[in-house]
């Protein structure tokens, strides 16, 4: 393999990576509790977003996969209103 093409290689792979971390740590800046009361159980989870809409809707999504069963409880948990919604 020529030295050109490692060198390629190796700024693609650090180039991946810086780009892996940025995903991860950079886009994430509002972090919600949404308590969400569905079937007479409640539950309460934490999720994170690029913004409070996105981070809302992702704790209800994850909170429903704890109180719903089958795809058609967790399509109707998705569509009701958090009982509690806590943003930073």
């Amino acid at each position: 393999m020529p030295k050109t093409w490692k060198i390629f290689v190796g700024v693609g792979f650090v180039a991946l990576l810086v780009f892996i971390m940025y995903s991860a740590t950079g886009l994430a800046r509002v972090n919600c509790d949404v308590c969400l009361e569905y079937h007479g159980a409640t539950s309460c989870r934490p999720a994170a977003g690029t913004t409070q809409e996105e981070a809302v809707k992702t704790a209800v999504d994850i909170v429903c996969t704890d109180l719903a069963s089958g795809r058609t409880e967790s399509i109707a948990c998705s569509h009701t209103p958090p009982k509690s919604i806590s943003c930073k």
